[in-house]
């Protein structure tokens, strides 16, 4: 037996019209071409699907049982169709999100809480567990897309810039390096460094600072959260480093300081790696978009 979605169409518009001339003027074609269809369908069959003689025209036992599957089958050729339909149009789609940059919570939060409203369709979600194997992960398609300080040249991977930022170091305003203006790699000989819980590749403080000068602070303490961290040193505990934007609030507040890193100015630039294919995507567009927005409000503070 050879059926097509033709004849399930057929089937369920002879049904619901009661008739094959009201069928036939539903599906748009000619009573006698819906009746061809009809005995090629039976053929194929092998049995009668209607009762002929009963008026309004009623389904045989064969024909309620193709009926039953063509309601079940049709619907879903349906939603099938319009997922492609908006696949088409970039309406819909994958937004999985691997971060190198623990810090980068802060900024990303209410880039998605915006992403979200304006992308219902996109399936979003975070895959913290792949943060050490994130450019793999791309490379795999097991995430769409990583947020990373450090671009490596892989292939068929592209690196669109969001933002640059300064690391900044930051102490309790008891702590004797507030008496500085700018803090320099000596200054963390005799300091506890408070850091986020990864590799010092992926430490600005280290791969800008610390080991070209081959410093190491008096003692290391990880820390998972922005907001521990923050508070560790507002006890004079430790002094860290973290990005501008996430100081925002605290620059004001005089249980801190704020510092410089020296000498001169160090800039770092955030990117959100993707498959070179996915990156003209509308909403990866507009998810980069919005992430070199709302980095601007988060640095103006």
């Amino acid at each position: 037996m050879y059926l097509e979605l033709r004849h399930l169409r057929t089937i369920r518009a002879i049904h619901q019209a009661g008739g094959l001339a009201r069928a036939a003027d539903l599906m748009n074609m000619t009573q006698s071409a819906l009746s061809h269809q009809v005995a090629g369908l039976e053929a194929q069959v092998g049995m009668e699907l209607f009762v002929r003689r009963s008026k309004p025209m009623t389904l045989s036992a064969a024909g309620i049982r193709m009926l039953r599957a063509a309601e079940r089958i049709l619907p879903e050729i349906t939603a099938l169709e319009e997922e492609f339909r908006a696949l088409q149009a970039g309406k819909t789609g994958r937004l999985h999100i691997a971060i190198q940059c623990h810090a980068c919570f802060d900024w990303l939060f209410p880039v998605l809480e915006l992403f979200r409203h304006a992308w219902p369709e996109v399936d979003v979600d975070i895959r913290a567990g792949l943060a050490f194997d994130s450019f793999p992960a791309l490379l795999r398609e097991e995430v769409d897309l990583v947020i990373s300080s450090n671009p490596e040249p892989l292939p068929g991977i592209s690196f669109n810039p969001l933002f640059d930022y300064h690391p900044m170091f930051i102490a309790s305003s008891q702590n004797p390096l507030s008496a500085k203006t700018m803090i320099e790699a000596e200054d963390f000989r005799d300091q506890t460094l408070i850091t986020y819980p990864v590799p010092r590749d992926k430490l600005d403080v280290f791969t800008e600072l610390l080991t070209a000068a081959r410093i190491e602070p008096r003692a290391q303490r990880p820390v998972e959260l922005t907001a521990v961290i923050l508070m560790l040193v507002g006890s004079n505990r430790g002094v860290a480093v973290l990005p501008d934007w996430v100081l925002r609030d605290v620059k004001s507040n005089a249980d801190y300081i704020t510092r410089p890193l020296g000498p001169g100015s160090i800039t770092k630039r955030l990117y959100a790696a993707t498959r070179e294919e996915d990156a003209s995507k509308p909403y990866v567009g507009h998810f980069l978009k919005l992430g070199r927005s709302e980095a601007v409000k988060l640095q103006r503070g």
